[in-house]
């Protein structure tokens, strides 16, 4: 579980294709902390470390399902991808419930500067089936775009905004994001529940 709060944007040095699966390398500055299994979300999408060797680099797999749900198939070496550990339990919720877990993909359709922050616009396809299960946005609700806990503004159907300011800017791949790039969104787990509590009953 994670809390949406990136702790880094790190590089991608290396992309390896075995069958379907896709080996991830990363630049990483706390790489020295990390251990084999950990479960790491990368632009909000929730892999395992399976090599650490010990250059300041580690290597995560995304299988076929995790491509076709993600845009981790479409990185390439010098991208960035946000980073964040599992949340620690005895820690503050700084964002909020994150599983890691994207449901869809979405593209920015803008991005407008506002006097020292940004907003962003995304747009997502949407089906019937997928309002039902909660795959949808609130007004000042949450949402988690490339793994960061963000609040969303003017909803729409298949549409939303958020507003970035200059730390979540520099800090994450935000300042890499525009017109016409494809980003991981995960919807509100609390969200989904109600919505499925509200089909079975």
């Amino acid at each position: 579980m994670f809390s949406g709060i990136v702790e880094d944007a790190i590089k991608v040095v290396a992309l390896r294709r075995e069958g379907t699966n896709l080996h991830i390398t990363m630049q990483c500055p706390f790489a020295d902390e990390l251990r084999i299994d950990q479960s790491i979300a990368h632009n909000g999408v929730c892999l395992t470390v399976v090599s650490l060797p010990g250059d300041g680099t580690y290597t995560v797999t995304a299988i076929q399902e995790t491509l076709d749900r993600s845009n981790l198939g479409l990185l390439k070496v010098g991208d960035l991808v946000n980073v964040e550990r599992s949340m620690m339990m005895n820690g503050r919720l700084d964002g909020h419930i994150v599983q890691g877990h994207v449901d869809t993909t979405a593209v920015c359709e803008s991005v407008r500067t506002e006097e020292g922050s940004w907003r962003y616009r995304f747009r997502y396809e949407v089906a019937p089936e997928m309002i039902r299960k909660g795959y949808m946005t609130v007004e000042k609700g949450s949402v988690t775009v490339n793994g960061v806990s963000l609040t969303v503004c003017d909803s729409e159907r298949d549409s939303f905004s958020v507003a970035i300011i200059p730390y979540t800017h520099d800090h994450t791949n935000f300042s890499r994001i525009e017109e016409g790039t494809r980003v991981n969104l995960e919807f509100d787990i609390i969200g989904k529940y109600l919505a499925r509590l509200t089909e079975l009953s």
